[in-house]
């Protein structure tokens, strides 16, 4: 029930003008002053309601600034996010400051779609599973799509997809490095997954995106290699296996090395997606796509480029060729691009493998 009276909610704040989501980061005084106190948000809800207590009401927009007046006279916040993108704060927004130790970001995504995401077919036929889900979870029940596993080869589009669907769920994006969730002391890396975990089921309906996954879920055999393995994989556990209410949250993870990760982890992602290197056709449409704006004039046969690219993921034409040429052109005080420039590029590229990730069975 609490699902279907969110999206109602959704649906009355978009008519009305309202806030959903607003993420503030913090600025500071205008002055410095050596009696003043540096806020710290220690408990964010109690923090979100005391900052709707004073800022119920008041109009705000990407950009803005708003101001404590209360316990912290003149400390400023801006507005860095707010779905949607400008409207009155009320007593249903939900308030977040970005954390001063950027261990993970929230984020409203507006500039990807699915269509964006070239190729993947399959790829994009699995996971419009997790947008109906996303869209309206009270519909799924124990049948929802918690736990998803991207992997493949790197570039491939695996944080593009994800983010495509944040958007077109309209729900915040939680991303973060994996290697980032690693502390340096006995405890650090299960208290900052709980923390990540605790932003979520404050946001949900919401997509908790783990990059670099390898990084926290190793097989547990690592253990005399990095000591804090059995702690972060049996803390993923918890949190993956929803002991706590996860209604509305679904966990996409994102690597390149499956075969590193461990088994009881890898068993509670009800749906595995690889992603696979582009084939000419789609190596075509994303030179193409790349183009589109391009800066510079091309005249250029992309056929032909396509075609001496093969075994490149997407990111490999997008950084490696076409941003380099780009580079170069602008360098040497080019008008045009040539097709020899772009192979020149390709020339100096070190070939990538296209031999598969290795999938673990157990």
């Amino acid at each position: 029930m609490k699902s279907k009276s969110v999206n109602q909610d959704k649906q009355r704040q978009r008519r009305n003008g309202e806030i959903k989501y607003l993420i503030l980061k913090p600025l500071g005084y205008p002055l410095k002053a050596s009696y003043h106190e540096y806020p710290i948000v220690d408990n964010p809800r109690v923090f979100e309601k005391y900052a709707k207590d004073q800022w119920k009401g008041e109009f705000v927009s990407k950009g803005k600034l708003i101001f404590d007046m209360r316990m912290f006279p003149d400390f400023a916040f801006e507005v860095v996010n707010a779905e949607p993108e400008f409207g009155l704060i009320t007593d249903s927004t939900i308030i977040l400051v970005e954390s001063p130790n950027k261990s993970f970001e929230t984020e409203i995504v507006r500039d990807v779609s699915l269509d964006d995401v070239v190729g993947h077919e399959e790829a994009k036929r699995k996971v419009r599973v997790i947008l109906e889900y996303l869209k309206d979870p009270s519909r799924f029940g124990k049948w929802a799509p918690r736990n998803v596993l991207f992997y493949g080869f790197s570039g491939t589009g695996k944080t593009m997809m994800a983010k495509a669907l944040a958007n077109e769920a309209k729900v915040p994006f939680l991303s973060i490095k994996s290697t980032k969730l690693i502390g340096e002391h006995v405890g650090d890396s299960a208290r900052r997954i709980h923390e990540l975990y605790d932003r979520a089921r404050q946001l949900a309906p919401c997509i908790v995106f783990l990059d670099e996954f390898d990084a926290i879920a190793l097989d547990r055999n690592y253990q005399d290699l990095r000591g804090d393995v059995s702690e972060v994989v049996n803390s993923l556990l918890t949190e993956l296996d929803g002991i706590q209410n996860n209604d509305g949250i679904c966990t996409i993870a994102a690597t390149n090395r499956v075969e590193m990760i461990d088994y009881s982890i890898k068993s509670r992602f009800e749906e595995e997606i690889m992603f696979g290197l582009p084939s000419m056709d789609e190596r075509l449409e994303i030179l193409r796509k790349n183009f589109e704006d391009f800066p510079v004039r091309v005249k250029a046969n992309l056929e032909t480029i396509a075609l001496n690219t093969e075994g490149f993921s997407g990111r490999d034409l997008v950084e490696k060729v076409i941003k380099t040429t780009l580079h170069r052109a602008i360098a040497e005080g080019k008008s045009v691009i040539s097709t020899e420039d772009l192979l020149s590029s390709i020339s100096k590229v070190k070939r990538p493998t296209t031999s598969p990730p290795k999938q673990m069975f157990v």
